[in-house]
């Protein structure tokens, strides 16, 4: 049933849909990179756990964020349900790669959403979209450096212990 405040509304079903989706994304992230935390933190990679779960941080604010815009703009938000993620990884390679798979697949996703804005004419929508297109070409271009800094350095000798120094840099940037 839709109240009087949800018919006083700009925010197209199909675009407030979209977004809910988005928020599950933004919360499953959150959960991974904590896991993903969780294990660098098993492995004595204390700066790497430090850095997934600052990204979690993020990613939970994301997610926040999308809910209070479509709260703010008349919408009925969902609070996402997460699944199940993935709690053990075979090398911290492994770790990092799905990472930066992950960003990937939310650009991709940011990208829709805006294309579906354009396409029904929800500029405000767009407006709103536009920070988090900026946001995730910083969090790409993290996560392929972090990426680059575990195959520049290797993990033979003491690699791994300098591969979490520098990797713990990129969370304090």
């Amino acid at each position: 049933m839709k109240s009087l405040t949800r018919l006083k509304t700009s925010l197209q079903d199909i675009i407030q849909d979209i977004l809910n989706k988005q928020m599950v994304m933004e919360a499953e992230s959150s959960a991974m990179y904590l896991a993903m935390s969780a294990w660098c933190h098993q492995q004595g990679l204390i700066e790497c756990a430090s850095y997934f779960k600052k990204q979690s941080g993020e990613e939970r604010e994301h997610m926040l964020r999308i809910f209070d815009y479509i709260c703010d703009m008349g919408g009925i938000a969902i609070s996402p349900a997460v699944a199940e993620v993935k709690h053990e990884y075979s090398s911290l390679k492994e770790v990092l790669e799905t990472a930066l798979e992950q960003e990937i697949k939310i650009t991709e996703s940011f990208n829709r959403i805006v294309d579906t804005c354009i396409k029904a004419k929800d500029y405000q929508t767009v407006k709103f979209c536009d920070w988090f297109l900026e946001e995730q070409m910083e969090e790409e271009q993290q996560a392929r450096r972090a990426l680059e800094i575990h195959d520049l350095i290797g993990t033979e000798n003491d690699g791994l212990f300098k591969i979490d120094h520098q990797i713990g840099k990129l969370a304090k940037e």
